[in-house]
């Protein structure tokens, strides 16, 4: 690590936006390295925490949301340098750009009052006055000119296709190749672009925190190739092992055929494919490189910059995801036996079973579920249910898990959020598949002596309408088969045997909840 800079520790903290998000969350621990002061801005303070820079010395985490003014503007109070990292399109869908200048135009009146330094903003590469350009590009470029409106210089750094462990475009890339030894492509596949490492899109956003020159200027950034999508799929196929794919070229496949087809061969959704697809279809080329001159690094090559997303894939170091950003939901009902709730009637199926070991030897299956591991137990279920999932324009089970070691508050894990990990008793997932109603799935394990625990596993169900109560009591019955089957699989994978048979419970519910056991 590099020593420490007194005159970077006398400085305002540096502001990072989207702090779980799959850039800034690297950029966060790279300033922290080189002594800065951060502040992390997020929607949720449980979240930023469980990162591994969440109790660094160094950072200061701040809830907050670029949708709400006034928590925009308690974030930036008293920072010199405002990284803008964030993005709608996750989380608002097909409503990001109306949001995005929202957030924007927050942003800039924050950091005029806060009379910041300056303003650092990731956008996006290519011509918005191409005839073919992107809905997703202009609100990309009509970010940056919203927030030079404002009196703080703005730096805006605009990139093409980053590669990287775990984003979007790399996983859309890196999917499609391995699974399709056959595509039938459009016409984009042969538009010549200019991807960048996330290396060095981190050198350069760190850079321009560092040189004064960079301040209130727009810079092009890019690796040192020209490619065709084509030839990517080519190098990433090469790199794997795997034969390069077979393109029969079409003359017409749409950005929403072709982000529908993403949907169901990876794990990118078709509501972020579609915006990603359509900026395929203009040249993403940088037209100037200045910024070489002022942040000298090494560029790295497409080859390069694919092995080393394979090899961090490999080894389970895939720091940040795409799938990390956007907010987490904690329903208001999931505390419903500690506080008032009168929302509506919640459904659950519990059962439980003691086992004969310590919690200590079984919660590492517990914390290894999912991904590929799967769920110990009707694996051809949960597969059909993920399938179901897919075709009704859900997430699946496509995502898997960010890492099969580790798991941290904020994961997408196959189509769950986790929203508690509290090792080794409690693993608490929120379901984002699409359901008519809000899902939670609890694994709770109690000891019970030094060597037997019990394990219980609580479904709960808040529906929506009619619809939802007709959903629970069709799947209940397998609910009750899978259940049982999951408690012998995880005892077992453990090294473990059930001291007892799973038996369905009751949960012990406050009476300010209106709860219903089936």
């Amino acid at each position: 690590m590099p020593p420490i800079d007194d005159h970077k520790i006398a400085q305002r903290p540096v502001l990072v936006t989207g702090a779980t998000g799959y850039v800034a969350g690297r950029l966060v621990p790279l300033l922290l390295a080189s002594g800065y002061q951060v502040r992390t801005m997020g929607r949720s303070i449980e979240k930023m925490a469980g990162r591994s820079w969440g109790h660094h010395p160094n950072i200061e985490l701040v809830k907050g949301d670029i949708m709400d003014g006034n928590s925009l503007k308690a974030a930036v109070a008293g920072c010199g340098t405002l990284y803008y990292l964030v993005h709608s399109m996750i989380s608002q869908k097909k409503h990001y750009r109306n949001a995005d200048q929202t957030g924007a135009r927050n942003m800039m009146m924050a950091a005029a009052d806060a009379g910041a330094d300056q303003i650092i903003y990731l956008g996006g590469l290519g011509d918005v006055s191409h005839k073919n350009v992107s809905r997703h590009l202009v609100s990309r470029h009509e970010v940056g000119q919203i927030l030079k409106k404002g009196p703080v210089p703005v730096t805006i750094l605009r990139a093409a296709m980053i590669l990287g462990s775990g984003s979007a475009s790399f996983e859309i890339l890196r999917y499609l190749a391995e699974r399709l030894p056959l595509m039938i492509t459009p016409k984009w596949v042969r538009m010549p672009t200019q991807p960048i490492a996330i290396t060095n899109v981190l050198g350069y956003l760190k850079g321009c925190l560092e040189q004064e020159e960079t301040r209130g200027k727009t810079f092009d950034i890019g690796g040192p190739e020209v490619l065709a999508y084509q030839d990517l799929f080519k190098l990433f196929a090469g790199e794997v092992g795997l034969p390069p794919p077979l393109m029969i070229k079409v003359p017409v496949l749409t950005p929403r055929l072709s982000s529908l087809w993403i949907h169901l061969v990876t794990p990118v959704p078709a509501a972020i494919a579609q915006p990603l697809t359509e900026g395929l279809s203009i040249p993403t080329v940088c037209t100037e490189n200045a910024i070489k001159q002022l942040i000298p690094q090494e560029l790295i090559s497409c080859r390069e910059a694919i092995r080393r997303a394979v090899d961090r894939i490999r080894q389970e170091q895939v720091d940040t995801c795409w799938a990390d950003a956007g907010e987490m939901v904690h329903p208001e009902w999931a505390h419903c036996g500690d506080s008032d709730y009168s929302g509506g009637t919640i459904l659950q199926c519990g059962y439980r079973a003691r086992v004969n070991g310590s919690a200590q030897i079984l919660w590492p299956a517990i914390h290894k579920i999912g991904g590929q591991t799967g769920y110990y137990a009707a694996d051809i279920l949960w597969q059909i249910r993920g399938m179901l999932d897919i075709l009704t324009g859900g997430v699946g089970l496509n995502r898997g898990r960010r890492s099969k070691k580790h798991l941290q508050v904020g994961d997408a894990l196959d189509f769950w959020r986790v929203l508690e990990v509290k090792p080794p008793s409690k693993l608490l997932l929120l379901a984002e598949m699409r359901t008519p109603g809000e899902a939670l799935l609890e694994i709770q394990i109690d000891p019970v002596s030094d060597n037997a625990c019990e394990i219980t596993l609580l479904s709960r169900f808040l529906p929506k309408g009619l619809p939802g109560i007709v959903y629970w009591y069709l799947l209940y019955p397998f609910h009750q088969y899978v259940f049982t089957q999951m408690l012998k699989g995880m005892a077992k994978a453990a090294g473990l045997t059930l001291a007892s048979s799973p038996k369905r419970f009751t949960p012990k519910i406050s009476r300010s909840c209106t709860l219903k056991d089936t």
